[in-house]
C-alpha cells in the first residue's frame, strides 16, 4: 500500500511556472518550454489551474516527455473539487513521472468560487482541513473512510495506483496565519505567491514551521513563487507588471501580504531588474527561510529576456 511521500530531492531548488495560453496548441508549447527550461538547469516546473488546461494531466505529460524535471500543480482550489478524483490524478501523475509529481492545493477565491461554480464561499479554511486530511488517507494508504461537516470521502473499491507507492508531496497556497495552521499539520508544505522576503521571515515561516513541529511532522518546504524577470528595461516592464497583477490586489488575503511585505501594489514585491538584481533577491529568499525558489510571470519582457532570466535562474540552481 502507499505510504508516506517520499524526501524531496536537495537538487530541488529554484524553477519556473510555465505558462504556454496563448499557443496554437498548449500542452505541445509546454513541452518545449520544459525541455528549454532543463536545457537551462531549472530543477522543477510549475502549472496554474484555472478554468483552462487540467494542471496534472500537464504536469504527468510534461514529466514523461522532460526526464529529471520535476513538476507541479499551483494550485488547484478546493472548492469544486473533491478528494477522491484529486487523489486519482495525483497518484497517476506521480506514477508516470516515476516520483517527481508535487501536488499544490489553494483555498480558490471568492469571485472565482462563486462566478465559476455557483458555490458559497463559506468556511474556507475549515474545507481545506477536511479536504487535506481524506487526501492524505487516499495518498497514503490507497483509501479513504472519511466523514467530515463538508465533505465525505470513502473507497467502496480501492483506490490505489501502482507505481504511485510512496505517495505524493502536498503543499498548499497558504499564507493566512489560519491556513499556515492546517498547512503545517497536515500538509509537506507550502506555495506562498507575492510574499516577499520580510513577509516570509518574519510572518510566513515562522507560522507554518510551528505548526509542523506542534503535529510532530517535520520541517515543511517553503516554495516561494516569485513574479519576476531580468530585464533592463526595468520601468516599462514593472509599469506592465503592475497592471498584471493588480487582480491581487482586490483580494484580502494577497492584499494583507502584499502589505507585510513592505509593498503597496502588487508589483512592488516583484523581482524585476539586471541579473545581479535578480540573484541577489533570489538569496534574500533563501535566507527568509525558501527552501525553493519558482519564477513565474518570466515571459512579462519578452523571449529574450525570459531566456535570460531562465539562464541565470539555472545557474543559480546548482
Amino acid at each position: 500500500m502507499p505510504g508516506r511521500a517520499a524526501p524531496v530531492p536537495t537538487d530541488m531548488t529554484v524553477g519556473v511556472a510555465l505558462d504556454a495560453f496563448e499557443a496554437e496548441n498548449q500542452v505541445d508549447a509546454t513541452v518545449r518550454l520544459a525541455r528549454e527550461a532543463a536545457a537551462a538547469g531549472l530543477r522543477s516546473a510549475w502549472f496554474g489551474q484555472t478554468f483552462g488546461a487540467d494542471s496534472p494531466q500537464l504536469a504527468a505529460i510534461v514529466g514523461r516527455e522532460v526526464p529529471g524535471l520535476h513538476v507541479g500543480t499551483s494550485a488547484i482550489p478546493v472548492f469544486g473539487r473533491h478528494p477522491v478524483p484529486v487523489a486519482s490524478q495525483a497518484l497517476t501523475a506521480q506514477a508516470a513521472t516515476h516520483g517527481r509529481y508535487h501536488l499544490g492545493l489553494a483555498l480558490g477565491t471568492k469571485l472565482l468560487t462563486e462566478t465559476g461554480f455557483g458555490l458559497p464561499f463559506e468556511r474556507p479554511v475549515a474545507r481545506l482541513r477536511e479536504f487535506l486530511t481524506a487526501l492524505r488517507q487516499l495518498t497514503e494508504t490507497g483509501a479513504a473512510d472519511f466523514h467530515g461537516e463538508l465533505l465525505t470521502a470513502t473507497t467502496p473499491v480501492p483506490a490505489r495506483v501502482p507505481g504511485a507507492d510512496d505517495g505524493v508531496p502536498v503543499l498548499v497556497a497558504a499564507m493566512g496565519p489560519q491556513a499556515l495552521r492546517v498547512s503545517g499539520e497536515l500538509a509537506d508544505g507550502i506555495l506562498p505567491y507575492l510574499a516577499g522576503p520580510r513577509a516570509l521571515e518574519e510572518h510566513i515561516v515562522p507560522a507554518v514551521t510551528a505548526a509542523a513541529a506542534a503535529a510532530g511532522r517535520p520541517a515543511p518546504r517553503v516554495v516561494a513563487l516569485v513574479h519576476g524577470v531580468v530585464t533592463d528595461d526595468v520601468a516599462a516592464v514593472r509599469a506592465r507588471a503592475t497592471e498584471a497583477l493588480a487582480f491581487y490586489e482586490q483580494i484580502p488575503s494577497y492584499a494583507r501580504v502584499i502589505g507585510l511585505s513592505g509593498g503597496r501594489r502588487a508589483s512592488d514585491v516583484a523581482v524585476i531588474g539586471d541579473a545581479r538584481t535578480v540573484e541577489a533577491e533570489v538569496r534574500r529568499y533563501r535566507d527568509a527561510g525558501a527552501t525553493e525558489v519558482v519564477f513565474s510571470g518570466t515571459g512579462i519582457a519578452g523571449e529574450a529576456d525570459r531566456r535570460r532570466t531562465w539562464d541565470l535562474l539555472g545557474s543559480l540552481a546548482g
